[in-house]
């Protein structure tokens, strides 16, 4: 599953302030879930108001506390130590999401995935552990979301051992979340991305909003440059999960941060990175997820099942480069 801590996978194609624009095109950026957020507004020339940099920041904080595995006093960093913590509708929202496109994907999506996490070392704490069969037989009893069982605005484990990690899902959410905050605000022309993960709103100036998507690179500091620029229209969004970002190498093996839950293993496929195009960010995160996991063939037919998505796939050709399908 993703971290906090990956690098962004899609970079914007904003022409902001562009003095052919027929209104204002305004921007404000900052951090939040370990990484960096982009917000571009449409605005009407009479709208004197400052843009909304301390509300998002609020907004983003409270998100990042229900979501954040990193932060000891976050909603879900307490329900995993096993307190008695009450669950926002944020928190229900994000876990029923999960269960559907963990049911979609034959449990390659799986947000009971946490212990993994911990066990290969891409956790809070850092610590890579040995991981052997008979350790990874051991963890792997207490992941899968047949453990979890959601009764009201209560969530049973079957096992005190089972955990909860949404990196793979909680920043798509938290676009869609700020998106529809800055409508219901009167800003009905925007563009929000949270590390890499994109939702559009209206359009800028008549146009689709536009996007590229990043060209792998070698090694985890490798350059940024965009190969292909996408438009998002309305109600559009885009996330991106790749392996080339958050690894770690040893004995010449790279081990990946994106883990197959039903394996234990880090995923193992010729895929270098998904993009996925859907309805809302969220759902776009998750599965970009679970995609990689899957490989292309496999996840193309779940794209033919489900219209509403897009996805991009970029293919290691075996000689050191890559090709891009597109389904």
């Amino acid at each position: 599953m993703k971290t906090h801590l990956f690098a962004i996978a899609v970079l914007l194609v904003l022409l902001c302030g562009c003095h052919r624009d027929r209104r204002p095109v305004k921007h404000f950026e900052g951090q939040t879930f370990g990484t960096t957020y982009s917000i571009t507004c449409v605005t009407d020339p009479a709208d004197k108001r400052p843009l909304p940099h301390a509300q998002i920041d609020s907004l983003l904080a409270e998100l990042s506390h229900t979501f954040s595995i990193f932060d000891t006093t976050s909603i879900i960093y307490r329900w995993n130590k096993g307190e008695d913590v009450e669950l926002n509708e944020d928190f229900l929202n994000v876990l029923r999401l999960s269960k559907t496109i963990s049911t979609n994907t034959d449990g390659a999506f799986d947000c009971t995935v946490q212990p993994l996490v911990q066990l290969w070392g891409f956790g809070k704490d850092g610590v890579r552990h040995t991981v052997g069969d008979d350790t990874l037989t051991a963890v792997r009893e207490f992941v899968g979301f047949q453990l979890v069982d959601l009764q009201g605005n209560n969530i049973l484990r079957k096992d005190p051992r089972v955990q909860l990690n949404f990196n793979a899902v909680a920043k798509g959410y938290a676009v869609d979340r700020v998106a529809d905050w800055l409508v219901d605000n009167g800003y009905a022309d925007c563009l929000v991305e949270i590390g890499g993960e994109v939702a559009a709103r209206g359009n800028k100036n008549g146009k689709p909003w536009k996007v590229g998507i990043q060209v792998p690179t070698k090694t985890a500091d490798g350059a940024r440059e965009s190969f292909e620029s996408l438009p998002l229209p309305d109600r559009r969004a885009v996330a991106t999960s790749g392996n080339y970002r958050n690894y770690f190498e040893e004995g010449g093996v790279r081990y990946t941060h994106i883990l197959d839950p039903r394996t234990g293993q880090p995923e193992r496929t010729n895929l270098l990175s998904v993009t996925v195009v859907a309805p809302d960010c969220a759902t776009a995160d998750a599965y970009a997820t679970a995609f990689m996991v899957l490989g292309h063939e496999k996840s193309a037919q779940i794209v033919k099942q489900h219209p509403e998505l897009e996805a991009w796939f970029i293919v290691a050709d075996g000689d050191g480069g890559w090709k891009t399908i597109k389904n």
